[in-house]
């Protein structure tokens, strides 16, 4: 590359997600497949115990919340917090990176929350196109 062409914005980023390799490309799975969503964007209104979690993320196992969790936790957006108590009480909150990341996921479901009479009517057209469902 010679002195005078520009780089794009791409060339400046160490992690490319559309690489196959790119550790990027996991936590961008984590943080917008469907459990970690609807978890990041619960965590985001603050800090909540396993069930209460539970309860808020309606439809989720225990195994895919605790699952989502641990992945989450290991990415850095969520801190588990153990109290030595008995019954051992155990919080989850976000962490900053967390809450920057929940900001923007929660950017995105107000958009398709507000935009669904539109969405729903796409539905509706196509499935009179296509035969129904």
């Amino acid at each position: 590359m010679t002195t005078t062409q520009e780089r794009t914005p791409e060339q400046d980023l160490p992690y490319n997600v559309f690489a196959k390799a790119c550790p990027s490309r996991g936590t961008l799975e984590h943080v917008t497949g469907r459990w970690g969503a609807l978890t990041l964007g619960a965590l985001h209104e603050g800090s909540l115990r396993f069930n209460e979690l539970r309860r808020r993320v309606d439809g989720v196992s225990e195994k895919m919340l605790s699952q989502t969790l641990h992945a989450l936790e290991r990415d850095g957006l969520v801190h588990r917090d153990a109290q030595p108590t008995n019954p051992p009480r155990v919080d989850y909150e976000l962490t900053p990176l967390g809450h920057q990341v929940a900001e923007r996921l929660l950017s995105l479901i107000h958009f398709v929350e507000g935009s669904m009479d539109d969405v729903l009517a796409a539905r509706e057209r196509y499935d009179t196109t296509r035969g129904g469902r």
